[in-house]
Protein backbone atom coordinates (compact mmCIF):
# COMPACT_ATOMS: atom_id res chain seq x y z
CA UNK A 1 0.00 0.00 0.00
CA UNK A 2 1.24 3.14 -0.78
CA UNK A 3 0.93 5.79 1.11
CA UNK A 4 0.71 9.22 -0.03
CA UNK A 5 1.40 12.78 1.20
CA UNK A 6 -1.69 14.66 3.07
CA UNK A 7 -1.97 17.55 0.94
CA UNK A 8 -4.67 18.50 3.81
CA UNK A 9 -2.02 18.56 6.76
CA UNK A 10 -2.02 22.28 6.56
CA UNK A 11 -5.03 22.50 7.24
CA UNK A 12 -5.92 20.30 9.94
CA UNK A 13 -6.20 21.85 13.57
CA UNK A 14 -4.09 18.90 15.29
CA UNK A 15 -3.03 19.92 19.08
CA UNK A 16 -1.08 18.32 21.73
CA UNK A 17 -3.07 19.34 25.02
CA UNK A 18 -1.30 17.10 27.56
CA UNK A 19 1.39 14.61 28.00
CA UNK A 20 0.76 11.71 30.71
CA UNK A 21 2.71 9.64 32.16
CA UNK A 22 2.26 7.14 35.51
CA UNK A 23 3.40 4.18 36.91
CA UNK A 24 2.00 1.16 37.63
CA UNK A 25 -0.34 1.16 40.99
CA UNK A 26 -2.44 -0.80 42.34
CA UNK A 27 -6.34 -0.93 40.62
CA UNK A 28 -9.24 0.03 44.01
CA UNK A 29 -12.12 -2.13 44.39
CA UNK A 30 -10.36 -5.64 43.21
CA UNK A 31 -10.21 -9.24 45.14
CA UNK A 32 -7.09 -9.56 44.85
CA UNK A 33 -4.05 -6.79 44.10
CA UNK A 34 -4.29 -6.01 40.35
CA UNK A 35 -1.63 -3.51 38.96
CA UNK A 36 -2.35 -0.79 36.18
CA UNK A 37 -0.80 1.66 34.51
CA UNK A 38 -4.25 3.14 33.89
CA UNK A 39 -3.43 6.30 36.20
CA UNK A 40 -1.32 8.74 34.33
CA UNK A 41 -0.46 12.78 35.20
CA UNK A 42 0.11 15.38 32.79
CA UNK A 43 3.77 16.52 32.59
CA UNK A 44 4.83 19.87 32.60
CA UNK A 45 8.20 19.92 30.47
CA UNK A 46 9.87 17.89 28.06
CA UNK A 47 10.05 14.08 28.37
CA UNK A 48 12.05 11.60 25.72
CA UNK A 49 9.78 8.87 23.64
CA UNK A 50 11.90 6.10 22.78
CA UNK A 51 10.60 2.88 20.29
CA UNK A 52 8.56 1.47 23.45
CA UNK A 53 7.18 4.65 25.33
CA UNK A 54 8.00 8.03 27.03
CA UNK A 55 10.05 8.06 30.38
CA UNK A 56 8.57 8.10 33.40
CA UNK A 57 5.60 5.97 32.01
CA UNK A 58 4.88 1.93 32.52
CA UNK A 59 2.55 -0.54 32.32
CA UNK A 60 1.78 -3.78 34.32
CA UNK A 61 0.23 -5.97 31.79
CA UNK A 62 3.37 -6.19 29.05
CA UNK A 63 1.21 -8.89 27.35
CA UNK A 64 -1.87 -6.62 26.50
CA UNK A 65 -0.32 -3.10 26.87
CA UNK A 66 2.70 -1.59 25.80
CA UNK A 67 5.47 -3.06 22.99
CA UNK A 68 6.30 -1.03 19.71
CA UNK A 69 2.81 -1.45 18.36
CA UNK A 70 1.35 0.14 21.40
CA UNK A 71 3.95 2.71 22.26
CA UNK A 72 1.65 5.67 22.34
CA UNK A 73 -2.05 5.71 23.68
CA UNK A 74 -3.99 8.26 22.17
CA UNK A 75 -7.35 9.95 22.86
CA UNK A 76 -9.00 13.32 21.25
CA UNK A 77 -9.91 15.67 23.96
CA UNK A 78 -13.38 16.18 21.78
CA UNK A 79 -14.50 12.86 23.29
CA UNK A 80 -14.15 14.07 27.58
CA UNK A 81 -17.91 15.66 26.99
CA UNK A 82 -19.96 12.52 26.09
CA UNK A 83 -17.79 10.52 28.69
CA UNK A 84 -18.39 13.43 31.06
CA UNK A 85 -22.18 13.16 30.75
CA UNK A 86 -22.07 9.48 30.91
CA UNK A 87 -19.85 9.23 34.42
CA UNK A 88 -21.74 12.70 35.52
CA UNK A 89 -18.08 13.65 36.79
CA UNK A 90 -15.53 16.08 35.67
CA UNK A 91 -12.41 14.65 34.00
CA UNK A 92 -8.90 15.64 33.99
CA UNK A 93 -5.83 15.24 31.36
CA UNK A 94 -4.91 11.74 30.69
CA UNK A 95 -8.66 10.69 32.18
CA UNK A 96 -9.13 7.67 30.13
CA UNK A 97 -5.21 6.52 30.71
CA UNK A 98 -3.76 8.12 27.08
CA UNK A 99 -0.25 9.34 26.56
CA UNK A 100 -1.75 11.74 24.05
CA UNK A 101 -4.37 14.16 25.02
CA UNK A 102 -4.91 15.70 21.48
CA UNK A 103 -7.31 17.69 19.35
CA UNK A 104 -7.90 16.95 16.03
CA UNK A 105 -7.67 13.87 15.99
CA UNK A 106 -10.93 11.75 16.29
CA UNK A 107 -11.73 8.48 15.31
CA UNK A 108 -13.13 9.45 12.17
CA UNK A 109 -10.07 11.50 11.30
CA UNK A 110 -7.32 8.93 11.68
CA UNK A 111 -6.71 6.53 9.52
CA UNK A 112 -4.54 3.17 10.34
CA UNK A 113 -0.93 3.93 8.89
CA UNK A 114 -0.88 7.57 9.08
CA UNK A 115 2.20 9.17 9.81
CA UNK A 116 2.76 12.30 12.49
CA UNK A 117 5.30 14.44 13.09
CA UNK A 118 5.11 14.75 16.94
CA UNK A 119 7.83 16.98 18.57
CA UNK A 120 10.94 15.55 17.60
CA UNK A 121 9.77 11.85 17.10
CA UNK A 122 8.21 10.42 13.88
CA UNK A 123 5.23 8.35 15.16
CA UNK A 124 2.62 6.30 12.87
CA UNK A 125 -1.00 4.98 13.93
CA UNK A 126 -0.69 1.19 13.98
CA UNK A 127 -4.18 0.11 15.79
CA UNK A 128 -7.19 1.38 17.96
CA UNK A 129 -7.50 0.99 21.04
CA UNK A 130 -9.16 -2.24 22.93
CA UNK A 131 -9.93 -0.28 26.99
CA UNK A 132 -10.11 -3.40 29.25
CA UNK A 133 -11.90 -3.31 32.97
CA UNK A 134 -9.16 -1.50 33.94
CA UNK A 135 -10.89 1.42 33.09
CA UNK A 136 -13.89 0.06 34.48
CA UNK A 137 -12.22 0.12 38.04
CA UNK A 138 -10.91 3.42 37.77
CA UNK A 139 -13.80 4.91 37.42
CA UNK A 140 -16.36 2.48 39.26
CA UNK A 141 -18.01 2.66 36.10
CA UNK A 142 -18.20 -1.19 34.50
CA UNK A 143 -19.87 -0.28 31.54
CA UNK A 144 -17.39 2.03 30.50
CA UNK A 145 -15.77 -0.73 28.20
CA UNK A 146 -19.03 -1.51 26.30
CA UNK A 147 -19.35 2.18 25.80
CA UNK A 148 -15.98 2.64 23.90
CA UNK A 149 -16.67 -0.48 21.54
CA UNK A 150 -19.92 0.22 20.82
CA UNK A 151 -19.54 3.71 19.69
CA UNK A 152 -15.99 3.28 18.59
CA UNK A 153 -14.52 6.23 20.14
CA UNK A 154 -11.18 4.14 21.76
CA UNK A 155 -8.88 6.34 21.24
CA UNK A 156 -5.78 4.20 19.05
CA UNK A 157 -1.56 4.00 19.33
CA UNK A 158 1.40 5.06 17.67
CA UNK A 159 4.04 3.41 17.38
CA UNK A 160 7.61 5.32 17.24
CA UNK A 161 9.46 5.41 13.73
CA UNK A 162 11.70 8.26 15.10
CA UNK A 163 12.98 8.33 18.35
CA UNK A 164 12.89 12.18 19.87
CA UNK A 165 11.83 14.46 22.37
CA UNK A 166 8.44 15.27 22.85
CA UNK A 167 6.73 17.99 25.08
CA UNK A 168 2.98 19.50 25.89
CA UNK A 169 3.96 22.18 22.93
CA UNK A 170 5.62 20.24 20.32
CA UNK A 171 4.64 20.20 16.79
CA UNK A 172 2.05 17.60 16.19
CA UNK A 173 0.83 17.38 12.34
CA UNK A 174 -0.17 14.47 10.27
CA UNK A 175 2.32 14.66 7.39
CA UNK A 176 1.42 11.24 5.58
CA UNK A 177 -1.99 9.09 4.97
CA UNK A 178 -3.45 7.09 2.30
CA UNK A 179 -6.80 7.64 1.81
CA UNK A 180 -7.61 4.39 0.65
CA UNK A 181 -6.50 3.05 4.32
CA UNK A 182 -9.25 2.37 6.80
CA UNK A 183 -10.43 4.98 9.62
CA UNK A 184 -9.76 3.83 12.99
CA UNK A 185 -13.47 4.26 13.45
CA UNK A 186 -14.15 1.80 10.48
CA UNK A 187 -11.22 -0.60 12.14
CA UNK A 188 -13.20 -0.71 15.11
CA UNK A 189 -16.37 -1.85 13.86
CA UNK A 190 -14.99 -4.54 11.67
CA UNK A 191 -13.17 -5.43 15.26
CA UNK A 192 -16.05 -5.41 17.30
CA UNK A 193 -19.74 -5.37 15.29
CA UNK A 194 -18.25 -6.72 12.04
CA UNK A 195 -17.66 -10.56 13.40
CA UNK A 196 -18.91 -11.85 10.36
CA UNK A 197 -17.30 -9.45 8.08
CA UNK A 198 -14.99 -10.99 6.42
CA UNK A 199 -14.88 -8.42 3.64
CA UNK A 200 -14.23 -5.77 6.50
CA UNK A 201 -11.43 -7.91 7.83
CA UNK A 202 -9.70 -8.74 4.68
CA UNK A 203 -10.02 -5.25 3.99
CA UNK A 204 -8.49 -4.47 7.44
CA UNK A 205 -5.49 -7.24 6.95
CA UNK A 206 -4.31 -5.89 3.82
CA UNK A 207 -3.43 -2.42 5.65
CA UNK A 208 0.42 -3.69 6.28
CA UNK A 209 1.19 -1.21 9.26
CA UNK A 210 -2.27 -2.69 11.25
CA UNK A 211 0.06 -4.34 14.34
CA UNK A 212 0.59 -7.58 14.80
CA UNK A 213 -1.47 -8.52 17.52
CA UNK A 214 -4.66 -7.10 15.52
CA UNK A 215 -3.57 -9.01 12.65
CA UNK A 216 -3.14 -12.23 13.95
CA UNK A 217 -6.76 -11.66 15.57
CA UNK A 218 -8.35 -11.32 12.56
CA UNK A 219 -6.69 -14.31 10.97
CA UNK A 220 -8.08 -16.54 13.67
CA UNK A 221 -11.39 -15.44 13.17
CA UNK A 222 -11.47 -14.86 9.64
CA UNK A 223 -10.14 -18.92 9.62
CA UNK A 224 -13.13 -20.16 11.72
CA UNK A 225 -15.64 -17.62 10.06
CA UNK A 226 -14.65 -19.29 6.35
CA UNK A 227 -13.98 -23.06 7.62
CA UNK A 228 -17.49 -22.70 9.15
CA UNK A 229 -16.68 -23.18 13.11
Amino acid sequence: MTIAHDQQSAERNTAVLAINVGQPQPLPGQKREVLSGIVKLPVSGPVFLSFTGMTGDGQADLENHGGPDKAVCVYDYSRYSVLEQLMERKLDWGACGENLTVEGCSEDQVRIGDVYELGGALVQVSQPRQPCFKLAARYDFKELPVYFQESGFTGFYFRVLEEGEVAPDSPFRRIRTDPASMTVLEANRVMHQGKKDAAGMHALLAIPTLSDSWRQTLLKRLDKLESGQ
